[in-house]
């Protein structure tokens, strides 16, 4: 495909990371921290029991932590942050080696560390919220406790909404760099909803599956969730969980529906779109999907301007909701935050199954430089089905900048013919 020739080689990959990284911890990070009220952040986790927040600030060419890696940010009066590696293996260029194991201890160096800069808010990543703010052990806590005078156990405080702010803010640069990562999604669907993968009659939604998780990996990219290709038709209606009288054989007449997304450059996208497979004479998907379709534009319309920087994910979800209901819509709505993860860090506006809001991670605000993945569906009734329900089932990635919402590339606004 023509996009397999735009993704860089692994090196030239890593290059971009590191950049980023730099300029995260650069131009970031003090800035939350300040925002956070946090005087020094702690990230400690061991090999293969990784907390969520680590490999984002650690180098590209780093697989995993290492034995026991602790990272340390201390930020001073003027506002500058100190970054500090408390390990056995140093990152030469993003923090300066502070502990000599000939010398002390880890822990022990750490408690040494933290009664010389005597910080009044220590922010560990300990979360009942948000599992992307909870990843210190329970062994690492205690050790930590044990290392620590007790003055400073009353100082030790949740980290969860640095956390969640490091994760979900996203540089220029990557926002820039994000449009092409939908535009390939793009590409990948528009490649499987045609008859070069789609013979009807022959073909099964496994085969569209499976083809995109080929693609993807043959072009230098990895799925983070398997794929999926639903059928509605005449007769065949869409269920969330399960569908018993579903078929898997693609025939004439099918509207399809996709799911799918990727990593690439450390960023995920999740894109859902339509297709519509051509009977013998047709030219055009029958009106009653074609203006199925445009209702799920309106809500996405609808739901792209409650996206506003201070809200809630609630307030956001409670608006839309109201605003498209009074159109005559019957809508569901379930965004969430695209990032270093699919589902990522940041607030939740609704989900498929609490349309009454999400308490807790939906009472979180949306930031500005931040991304979403525009989820959402529409219930609509097709004369041409008999009066069927169809749902449209549209996810689109956009970013909220300059307290605006824009989509990175665009969105679906016609079907996809097959045929």
């Amino acid at each position: 495909m023509s996009w397999m020739g735009e993704i860089l080689p692994l090196r030239a990959q890593a290059t971009v990371q590191d950049d980023w990284l730099k300029m995260r911890l650069d131009q970031l990070l003090p800035e939350l921290l300040k925002r956070e009220n946090i005087d020094m952040w702690l990230v400690v986790c061991r090999e293969y029991n990784e907390d969520p927040v680590v490999m984002s600030l650690l180098p590209a060419t780093s697989m995993s932590a290492r034995r026991r890696t602790i990272l340390l940010f201390a930020r001073d009066d003027a506002g500058d942050v100190e970054r500090l590696t408390l390990s056995r293996y140093g990152y030469e260029g993003f923090y300066e080696a502070a502990w000599d194991p000939d010398v002390e201890t880890q822990y022990g160096c750490l408690a040494r560390i933290i009664r010389e800069r005597d910080p009044q808010r220590i922010g560990i990543n300990m979360s009942r919220l948000f599992a992307f703010g909870d990843g210190i052990s329970q062994n690492e806590y205690t050790l930590l406790c044990d290392a620590l005078d007790e003055t400073f156990h009353s100082r030790l405080v949740s980290a969860e909404r640095l956390c969640v702010g490091w994760l979900e803010r996203r540089l220029p640069e990557e926002i820039t760099a994000y449009a092409q990562l939908v535009e390939i999604g793009h590409q990948i669907i528009a490649r499987a909803f045609s008859t070069a993968v789609i013979h009807p009659g022959i073909t099964t939604t496994d085969d569209v599956v499976w083809w995109m998780r080929q693609t993807m990996r043959d072009g230098g990219l990895q799925a983070w969730f398997q794929p999926t290709i639903d059928i509605q038709a005449p007769g065949l209606s869409f269920a969330f969980l399960s569908n018993e009288d579903a078929r898997n054989i693609i025939q004439p007449g099918d509207l399809l529906h996709c799911d799918m997304g990727f990593h690439y450059l450390g960023l995920a996208t999740d894109q859902q779109q339509h297709a519509y497979v051509l009977r013998l004479g047709e030219s055009d998907a029958p009106s009653g999907l074609r203006k199925a379709l445009a209702a799920g534009n309106r809500l996405q319309d609808i739901h792209m301007a409650e996206m506003q920087a201070g809200r809630s994910g609630n307030e956001v979800l409670y608006a839309a909701l109201e605003k498209a209901k009074a159109e005559g819509i019957r809508p569901q709505i379930y965004s969430h935050p695209l990032g270093l993860h699919g589902h990522a860090a940041g607030p939740l506006v609704g989900l498929w199954d609490q349309q009454d809001g999400v308490p807790g991670i939906g009472d979180y605000p949306l930031y500005d430089d931040t991304v979403y993945s525009i989820e959402l569906n529409i219930a609509h009734s097709v004369p041409e089905w008999d009066g069927q329900d169809v749902r449209i089932m549209l996810e689109e990635d956009a970013a909220l900048t300059n307290g605006a919402m824009h989509w990175l590339h665009g969105r679906q606004e016609a079907l996809h013919l097959v045929g």
